[in-house]
């Protein structure tokens, strides 16, 4: 494996590559630095992550993978034809049916479209591929019997194009490409049976339009999806251009695709790809992490990989699948867990350009209205388990899909919570930038119908205490009173309403309830091994989810600030991963970030290292069932909570590192309050701390700097601050100011650097 240099310089500001921090004056980074040469840190980690292939993947958890939020395709070796072909999946997040009444699981599922596969004259031999993150390009060769095709491919960041330049030997001339359209029909359609009266859309139509081939699958609904390409020869380079469009109700897809295709086929691979690479290297550069575990450091610059091939603020909500659609009984968006799951990532890491929860809620935040029973709509949201990319559920069943249920009734199951976790999702997009239009316009409106649907249903009971009828905790099964999903949602909410309403300066009439709600609601249902899922169901067997923990995680309501809290924390924790059978992968990222949480870093990498050797697959996807791709993404969050937390208005640096991670850096990671984190760690001691603020919130930090510090601006002035508690400074920082926090008369090596590994790990792929 090769390693990193310590020499490798980072560029230490807040924007792509920013400023070199020496003794503290900024200086101005320079070009060379974000070329990609060995002088390049995000080059030299990068590239040391790529996924290599020397054997032929055989499935799609196996293979490498392409995308742009929208278009996206899995590359392996076509069933039952491992030697004789390669599969090019060809597929899109818009692509979808237009069936409401069959609901979203149906009727609005994402449709399969298809995929080429690339067939040599000979028998294949040898496979040598890499995907390189840098560039976000697939590169590499198949050998056969008969000579070598040298391959290239990509999905470019913003023209919705696949293009694979193929250059063959003398032997292999005459390779040909061969598109296999898919069957228009709902992927759940072989997993559960269908609906009455459903039925698959008529098969497509493959024909030539004037030198451009299209796949035309005309849509029972209206509309129509159309797959259109065309290959060119350049001096025996050949490339295949591949676009789809989507259209709905009309048929407008067929002249988008062709006129696409007509154009983008006269630009050769490597213009394409310059604009391509651009965009990427700008990507990575907004966040820097290095840690001295080589299989992890690669597996998480592989997700920043993954989530920009899969998510864009204007794409669709990812599905279960992300733009990869595969044989799944889940083929649309899951709002139970899935989605939240996969953005939290975003934050940390400096991607809120990928951030389409925020923007689908607000765009689409009308149709949330007709989700709701008719008694609900005109004051109350609430999101089904399932929608389709416009939050549309349309007929809800067990077939279906799952409406927004009404608590003590069952049927629909009275799963409720859903649109206040999304919006959880939408604080932290606000936290994270103060943008005060996400709270006014966004999370601010919808919270208070969300928090008023419970409103409508909170009774007081007996002993005076507020509580909730009969909810559904996802997944536990059964629905229970007081149901902890919600109760610790609701507080939330509640909390989260009345000091929005502060910064806001509105005078809420809902206001007076909300902080009734947080006197006089019921306790969360406890028992002798902690949290329950609600007053009529203890945790007592194998549960996947960690629903009735929110309030400990994500939410963090209850973070062990007193000895009874932390016990009960951890008795929680044990007890609910102490059930072999259900666990799944997202179950150990929970538990690493509840861990965290704990400032348990030993335990978190333990629960990190159960998900790696049980559950993440070779390319780092992740399966039950069918794709899924939520966890792998979630790992990232719980490596960004072992590396930074910054709830409760403090910013804490490094609060759960294992010992073996005596080195560490981070740069420009993005903590609540609108702050960008730079720390350097070595030999188990920090050794500086820097922030620059964004938004002149207040800043409060638990720096970790041992012994007595001095804090020190952009220009290497003392800064004045307070001390909190021991090891936590409040500093006074307006808009784009920062602090530079170091061990008292130390001046230390401000360079940024990718940390040395511990050891030697394999890649990911399919290495020899």
């Amino acid at each position: 494996m090769s390693s990193p240099t310590r020499r490798t310089v980072i560029a230490t500001g807040s924007a792509l590559g920013g400023a070199l921090l020496t003794g503290g004056l900024p200086a101005q980074a320079s070009a060379a630095d974000r070329t990609g040469s060995a002088s390049d840190p995000w080059g030299a980690v990068l590239d040391d992550a790529d996924l290599v292939w020397q054997r032929m993947p055989s499935t799609w958890y196996e293979g490498p993978y392409l995308g742009n939020g929208f278009l996206g395709s899995g590359i392996y070796a076509e069933p039952g034809r491992e030697q004789a072909a390669v599969r090019f999946n060809v597929q899109h997040s818009e692509v979808q049916d237009h069936r409401p009444e069959y609901g979203s699981l149906f009727g609005l599922a994402r449709l399969p479209i298809g995929y080429f596969t690339l067939e040599p004259v000979g028998t294949i031999t040898a496979v040598d591929w890499r995907l390189g993150l840098h560039d976000a390009e697939l590169t590499g060769s198949l050998t056969t019997d008969r000579g070598r095709l040298a391959i290239r491919a990509l999905v470019h960041t913003s023209r919705s194009l696949l293009a694979v330049e193929v250059t063959p030997t003398a032997g292999e001339r005459d390779f040909r490409w061969v598109f296999h359209p898919a069957d228009a029909i709902s992927p759940r359609a072989d997993f559960k049976p269908l609906p009455d009266g459903y039925r698959g859309n008529p098969p497509a139509e493959v024909g030539d339009h004037d030198g451009v081939s299209a796949s035309v699958q005309p849509l029972l609904s209206g509309g129509q999806h159309v797959t259109a390409w065309r290959e060119t020869d350049r001096g025996g380079q050949r490339t295949l251009y591949v676009n789809v469009a989507h259209s709905y109700p009309k048929s407008t897809a067929l002249r988008r695709a062709l006129s696409t295709i007509r154009g983008e086929s006269l630009l050769p691979y490597d213009t394409l790809a310059a604009t391509h690479r651009a965009w990427w290297h700008a990507y990575y550069r907004r966040s820097f992490l290095s840690l001295p575990d080589a299989r992890i450091q690669r597996f998480y610059w592989i997700q920043l990989y993954k989530v920009a091939s899969a998510a864009r603020r204007d794409a669709p909500v990812m599905a279960t699948s992300g733009p990869w659609l595969e044989s799944t009984p889940w083929p649309n968006t899951w709002w139970n867990l899935n989605v939240q799951l996969e953005y939290w990532l975003i934050h940390g890491s400096n991607h809120l350009e990928l951030d389409a929860v925020t923007r689908a809620l607000g765009e689409f935040r009308d149709n949330l209205s007709t989700e709701m029973a008719p008694a609900y709509r005109a004051d109350s949201l609430g999101i089904p388990r399932t929608t389709d990319p416009h939050l549309i559920n349309g007929a809800a069943g067990t077939l279906t899909g799952y409406g927004v249920g009404i608590p003590g009734q069952d049927p629909p199951t009275p799963e409720v919570g859903n649109l206040t976790w999304a919006l959880h999702n939408v604080w932290l997009s606000y936290r994270h930038t103060m943008d005060e239009s996400i709270l006014r316009d966004v999370l601010y409106p919808l919270l208070r119908k969300a928090v008023t649907y419970y409103l409508h249903f909170l009774e007081p009971g007996p002993d005076g205490k507020l509580h909730l009828p009969a909810t559904f905790s996802p997944e536990y099964g059964g629905d229970t009173r007081d149901c902890n999903y919600d109760l610790m949602l609701l507080t939330w909410g509640c909390r989260t309403l009345l000091e929005s309403a502060d910064l806001l300066g509105v005078k809420d009439e809902l206001a007076p309830r909300w902080r009734e709600v947080l006197a006089k609601r019921v306790p969360y249902p406890t028992d002798e091994n902690g949290f329950m899922i609600g007053a009529d169901i203890p945790f007592a067997k194998s549960h996947r989810h960690y629903s009735h923990l929110l309030s400990v995680y994500p939410l963090y309501e209850l973070t062990g600030r007193t000895a009874d809290e932390r016990a009960l924390i951890e008795k929680s924790l044990a007890h609910w991963v102490g059930f072999e059978g259900a666990l799944q992968g997202y179950t150990f990222t929970g538990a690493a970030s509840m861990s965290a949480l704990l400032g348990k870093g030993e335990d978190a990498l333990k629960y990190l290292g159960e998900l790696m050797t049980r559950f993440i697959q070779p390319n780092t996807m992740y399966k039950e069932s069918g794709p899924v791709i939520e966890t792998p993404l979630s790992a990232s969050q719980s490596l960004h909570d072992m590396v930074c937390q910054s709830w409760g208005g403090v910013v804490r640096v490094f609060p759960a590192l294992p010992a073996a991670w005596a080195d560490l850096t981070v740069h420009d990671f993005r903590t609540q309050g609108a702050f960008l984190l730079s720390a350097v760690r070595r030999g188990g001691v920090t050794n500086w701390v820097r922030l620059v603020s964004e938004a002149g919130a207040p800043c409060v930090v638990r720096h970790s700097v041992p012994g007595a510090i001095e804090v020190r601006d952009g220009r290497g002035r003392r800064l004045h601050h307070e001390t909190v508690d021991e090891g936590t400074l409040r500093i006074a920082l307006r808009r784009g100011e920062s602090a530079l926090i170091t061990a008292k008369g130390d001046r230390p090596d401000l360079t940024i650097a990718p940390v040395e590994p511990n050891g030697q790990a394999p890649r990911w792929g399919l290495p020899a």
